[in-house]
């Protein structure tokens, strides 16, 4: 067996490249047609824009821009940022990043413990505004002596990087059996370089690019006009302008995906893969899986980019409360049966009365366990209800009440509801009149649910 890595090495940079490909065997089992993904996220900055940090900052060093004590500054989503600060910290250089303030807090932690500094913009203006996050970069540069921009969305050695590189290595480790090759678009650089090398060695390789919805590429590469975008969630691809690095005839398909279905595959890959990867990761693949399942053949083979680990994204999509906000995660129903779970460990399931009880022993119940109303029982039927309230005000008013049997007093039966009901349908059958409902399960009362503790389960308590 070879060793993927026999020597050491120099430094961290001379790791950034040659990344494992790896079958993805459960999310794409019962397909006849393999879906390979080239893991970025192995890469030491974590994410495929290390390809481009290093080839960017060596281009301005050999065309003499990029000077000893100079500043490297971008606007990124991230990910190009930590490529570019690995590259800079090992050359001595200086780097600000600006970046929308949709990213994620680990995201911009990230940049400043490579020594970077952040320079926060906001997400919801137009890409001309000040304010965009690339025209601040662009701000910073002219304030800053010695400053270059990186220029990652018209820089030509982005994608060249991977032409160089990426293209080469998936051609090598498909032995040329590549026959679609899919990848997110944000600067458009992976899946140009990547896709003109696949395509140069075999023509008939199809290049798909992947764009969330809301973003103006897919369009664009259609009918050549800009459209109308709006904000999105998934970080790092598609885009509100067309960058000089997407190289469109190289380009066979645009594929747009949803933020929600993007997330949901990023969450299926940790789980089903054991792959912790970002939303762009999971748009890559859940357009991998369409295209398999449309090609439904064993010759073709789909390779497919990871662009960068989850690890960055814990707070945002693999935080089910985010998920949730977001509407692209169903918050768990509780069922009655679990709400009665909660209740304390010493009360009995179901506090009742025979009909036959008197209105006294009701009430010293109701004192004892701290409910509100109990249910009337006979013969494991409810008979009818006696409500804490309502029963007291007339015990008051009348005192021989009190020695009187609750079928004298009692009041219709409560509602009820099987176990299995989520707790959100049972709110509106709960009314003044009928403030509790009965719990059936397997035809056996097992319990009793009222206003109160619905409430307090529907505010999160």
């Amino acid at each position: 067996m070879s060793h993927p890595h026999p020597r050491p090495y120099d430094s961290v940079l001379e790791t950034v490249g040659w990344t494992p490909l790896i079958r993805l065997g459960r999310i794409g089992a019962g397909l006849r047609t393999p879906i390979y993904a080239k893991a970025e996220q192995a890469n030491p900055g974590g994410s495929v824009k290390d390809r481009i940090g290093l080839a960017i900052i060596e281009d301005a060093e050999r065309r003499g821009e990029l000077r000893p004590g100079g500043t490297v500054v971008e606007g990124t989503s991230g990910n190009t940022g930590v490529g570019l600060a690995i590259a800079a910290c090992l050359k001595g250089y200086r780097c600000i990043f600006t970046m929308p303030d949709k990213m994620s807090q680990e995201k911009v932690r990230l940049l400043k413990a490579y020594g970077a500094e952040v320079v926060i913009t906001p997400t919801a203006v137009p890409p001309d505004h000040p304010d965009h996050y690339v025209m601040k970069a662009k701000q910073i540069v002219k304030d800053t002596p010695g400053a270059i921009l990186a220029n990652q969305f018209y820089n030509q050695v982005n994608p060249e990087a991977h032409y160089a590189t990426t293209g080469p290595e998936i051609w090598e480790q498909t032995a040329g059996r590549v026959t679609h090759f899919v990848a997110g678009a944000g600067t458009g650089g992976t899946v140009s370089g990547a896709g003109k090398y696949l395509k140069e060695q075999n023509p008939s390789i199809k290049v798909i690019a992947g764009d969330p919805v809301g973003s103006l590429y897919t369009q664009y590469h259609r009918s050549r006009t800009m459209g109308d975008g709006h904000p999105y969630k998934v970080e790092g691809i598609g885009g509100d302008k067309i960058p000089s690095t997407v190289w469109f005839d190289w380009i066979d398909e645009f594929r747009q995906v949803s933020d929600k279905v993007s997330f949901t595959m990023a969450r299926r890959l940790a789980r089903e893969e054991g792959l912790l990867l970002g939303g762009s990761s999971g748009l890559n693949v859940a357009i991998a899986l369409e295209l398999a399942r449309e090609l439904d053949d064993p010759k073709a083979l789909v390779v497919t980019i990871l662009c960068d680990t989850g690890e960055r994204y814990l707070s945002k999509l693999f935080n089910d409360a985010w998920m949730q906000e977001n509407q692209m995660l169903e918050a768990p129903r509780t069922t009655v049966e679990q709400l009665l779970e909660r209740r304390p460990a010493d009360a009995p399931p179901l506090v009742s009365v025979a009909p036959s009880a008197a209105v006294r022993q009701a009430l010293n119940l109701m004192s004892t366990w701290g409910v509100s109303q109990i249910p009337v029982v006979d013969d494991g039927e409810s008979v009818g209800g006696l409500i804490e309230g309502t029963l007291m005000a007339r015990a008051l008013g009348q005192p021989a009440l009190l020695d009187q049997p609750v079928r004298e007093v009692m009041e219709a039966p409560f509602p009820e509801v099987e176990a299995a009901t989520p707790t959100d349908r049972v709110g509106a059958i709960l009314t003044r009149e009928s403030p509790a409902a009965l719990v059936r399960k397997d035809g056996r009362l097992i319990g009793i649910v009222s206003r109160y503790d619905v409430l307090q389960q529907l505010i999160g308590r």
